[in-house]
């Protein structure tokens, strides 16, 4: 007697009961929408800019044809880069819009490291704050040290680094330590060139060093907030009546 076939395994499923399924590669024409999008809200002169771009290089191309008696060649030749020119045009402004976007937010500093691709690791919340003036420190590790950057106004924010940065010491064995003030104030990086900055840097640590400084800033842990002036829970004297049930 002939055994029903079994039916196909079912992909598995996971705590939800949703199945698990890989993620959908984003195609880069669609990559390119979106950010043609975004740009477009903050720099409604885009669309016009990159048209301008585009036919002005192929109008370059035709006049070139015309002189040189080739007028077909260099037009398929003056599309590709009318293209590249209309793309590098988007790429710089969407950009420009992109930091607009989250100037003057709290963790804009940690969004522009973010875009940072390779050799550094920045945590992903602030390992410094002043609760009062909600100024911020965050911290990032790569082959050239430690760096800490704060957010904030100089006179305040770099009180705040200074601190991180002698508690940070303290734990990382000499490690080099690199710090900067995300601003525009003088002596302060603008938080477009923040990135670059940090990339300038010059490597100092081997990777095994790297991973060494690593293990040592988990084992530091994460943000302390200070503690409110006037208390000091050392010291403090138990209600004796309380205890007693009074």
């Amino acid at each position: 007697m002939a055994r029903a076939s079994t039916p196909p395994s079912r992909p598995a499923k996971g705590a939800a009961g949703t199945t698990d399924t890989a993620p959908k590669k984003v195609r880069w024409y669609t990559q390119v929408w979106t950010a043609y999008q975004m740009t477009r809200k903050h720099d409604p002169a885009i669309t016009w800019l990159i048209l301008a771009v585009f036919f002005g290089i192929v109008a370059i191309g035709l006049v070139v044809g015309l002189l040189v008696h080739s007028l077909i060649y260099m037009l398929v030749l003056s599309i590709p880069f009318a293209a590249l020119g209309a793309m590098f045009v988007l790429a710089r402004r969407a950009e420009t819009a992109a930091y607009t976007q989250i100037e003057g937010q709290p963790g804009a500093s940690r969004a522009a490291l973010g875009t940072i691709r390779k050799g550094w690791t920045f945590t992903e919340e602030p390992v410094a704050v002043d609760p009062r003036t909600q100024d911020l420190v965050f911290r990032g590790l790569g082959r050239a040290g430690v760096v800490l950057v704060s957010e904030g106004p100089a006179s305040r924010a770099g009180k705040l680094l200074e601190q991180e940065r002698k508690r940070t010491a303290r734990v990382i064995s000499g490690a080099p330590i690199t710090v900067m003030q995300m601003g525009d104030e003088p002596g302060q990086v603008p938080l477009r060139k923040l990135p670059r900055a940090v990339q300038k840097l010059r490597p100092q640590l081997t990777k095994a060093e790297v991973a060494e400084v690593s293990k040592r800033l988990t084992a530091l842990g994460g943000m302390r907030l200070p503690m409110p002036k006037g208390i000091d829970p050392t010291r403090m004297r138990p209600d004796r009546r309380g205890l007693r049930g009074r």
